[in-house]
C-alpha cells in the first residue's frame, strides 16, 4: 500500500539543505554540458565533484553525533567555496553567462546560509562531552598562544 506522504528511510533526505544541494548538482550538470571538450576533463569534472561533495558531506555527517555532523557540514561549506571558484573560472573563460554565474553564486550563498543556521542550531545543543578537538580549534582565538 502506497502512502501519499513521502517518508524517507534516511534522515538526511528530509533536510531542505540536502535537497537544495541535489538541485545544485543538477544545475551544475546541465550548465557544464556545453563546455568545450578539453574543459570537460578538468574544470567540468572537478566542478561536478565539488557540487556532489556538498550533498555527500551532508548525508555522511547526518549519521554521526552532533559534533561530527557539524564537522561534515563545515566540509560541505568548503565544497561550496570550491564551487564558487569553479563558477568564477567558468564565467571568466566565457563558459557561463553572467546570468548563470549569478544563479550559481545565489544558490551557493543560500546553501551557505542554510548550513550556517543548521550548524548554529546543532552547536546550541552539543553537550561538552560530545565536543571534539576540531570544535576546540574552531573556538580558539588566533591571537592566543597555546602552551
Amino acid at each position: 500500500m502506497e502512502n501519499d506522504k513521502n517518508i524517507f528511510f534516511f534522515r538526511f533526505e528530509d533536510l531542505r539543505i540536502y535537497n537544495k544541494a541535489l538541485e545544485y548538482v543538477n544545475w551544475v550538470y546541465a550548465n557544464t554540458q556545453p563546455f568545450p571538450d578539453p574543459m570537460r576533463l578538468c574544470l567540468t569534472n572537478r566542478f561536478i565533484g565539488a557540487a556532489q561533495a556538498i550533498a555527500i558531506n551532508i548525508s555522511e555527517g547526518s549519521s554521526r553525533g552532533k559534533a561530527q555532523f557539524i564537522y561534515y557540514l563545515k566540509m560541505a561549506k568548503s565544497s561550496i567555496r570550491e564551487c564558487i571558484v569553479y563558477t568564477s573560472v567558468a564565467g571568466k573563460l566565457g563558459f557561463l553567462s553572467e546570468s548563470s554565474v549569478e544563479d550559481s553564486r545565489n544558490a551557493l550563498i543560500e546553501m551557505t546560509k542554510m548550513i550556517g543556521a543548521l550548524i548554529a542550531s546543532l552547536q546550541r545543543n552539543v553537550k561538552p562531552e560530545d565536543k571534539t578537538d576540531d570544535d576546540f580549534e574552531d573556538n580558539v582565538n588566533l591571537n592566543t598562544e597555546i602552551v
